[in-house]
């Protein structure tokens, strides 16, 4: 685990530098130094019910696409790819229509036939402020680094970046930084309605509100609970799922409940949370964002990508 303080961050996007803790100079393949290098990749022969296995397996959001010969970077596949296919966009069309919604059929696809190919990617040799910046202003989650030879050296991803500042950001409030218009949904909602909701908006998670039964004189919806990408994918891996499907179709998975799947033990923070220590949660608790509660009233969300945004200030 690297050093909670060894990395300062803030002030990178505009200054164009980063302002190390250590006495570590910046230089072209600073990259490295932050980037994690034992890189998970898959062939794009994999089929889509293995890549979502082997990114419940690893708890990874994405994951790389090689050519199995030369070890070159021909794609990523990302947990919002697998969302898409579920039903939350075109993809979805491999279920459809290709396989006349034979679900058990169509995760048998291989992966390049949902992976994204025109992949952003960055050399070794380039600096984190770079990487900062492509990641911002692209709205991407993670970058895989590539070598001379055009094979995979590492991979930086929004985590890596919010890990670094844990206990940095002393002055940032998550109320400044947090998403205020949050997108929710309700318990009943099924998995490919939910899987919509997260395509269309880029959400990776959403807060499922709805009547607290034990406080039945309140007028508020209640936090219930939230549900995230990977909640879904790990549905997705469960064994119990397919012993239960009474046909081939996808609707006996898609029409299932996410009140099934979705996490009832909820970690928050308050509006006057430090960014810091915010990060330090996500680390503890290997979670990538955290509703926001004021009053037992949802207020906003914030994530790793909002402590991104932090250090543009």
């Amino acid at each position: 685990m690297k050093d909670k303080n060894a990395i300062n961050l803030r002030k990178s996007r505009n200054r164009g530098s980063v302002e190390h803790q250590t006495k570590i100079q910046e230089n072209d393949g600073d990259i490295m130094t932050l980037a994690s290098k034992d890189v998970v990749s898959i062939p794009p022969s994999k089929s889509i019910k293995e890549t979502a296995e082997t990114m419940a397996k690893y708890n990874y959001r994405r994951l790389p696409v090689t050519d199995p010969g030369s070890g070159k970077l021909l794609g990523i596949v990302t947990v919002m790819d697998i969302l898409d296919f579920l039903g939350g966009g075109q993809k979805f069309n491999i279920i459809q229509i290709k396989y006349k919604d034979n679900f058990l059929a169509a995760i048998n696809e291989p992966v390049r036939e949902i992976m994204t190919r025109d992949v952003i990617y960055i050399s070794k040799k380039d600096s984190i402020s770079k990487a900062l910046n492509i990641m911002l202003d692209n709205k991407v989650g993670a970058i895989p680094i590539l070598d001379s030879d055009e094979k995979i050296a590492g991979i930086v991803t929004e985590r890596d970046f919010a890990l670094s500042l844990a206990g940095v950001l002393t002055e940032e409030l998550a109320e400044d930084y947090m998403t205020k218009d949050v997108i929710t949904t309700t318990p009943g909602t099924p998995i490919e309605g939910a899987s919509k909701i997260m395509v269309r908006n880029k959400l990776r998670r959403i807060p499922i509100i709805g009547e607290d039964i034990e406080i039945a004189t309140t007028s508020k919806d209640k936090l219930l609970g939230i549900v995230t990408a990977t909640d879904i994918l790990k549905f997705l891996n469960d064994k119990e799922l397919f012993s239960k499907m009474t046909s081939n179709t996808g609707s006996d998975v898609l029409n299932s409940k996410i009140s099934e799947i979705m996490a009832t033990s909820i970690t928050s923070v308050d509006p006057k949370t430090r960014l810091g220590d915010i990060c330090e949660i996500f680390q503890d608790n290997v979670i990538a964002g955290v509703p926001v509660i004021k009053n037992d009233e949802l207020v906003g969300i914030i994530t790793e990508r909002d402590i991104l945004k932090a250090i543009e200030d």
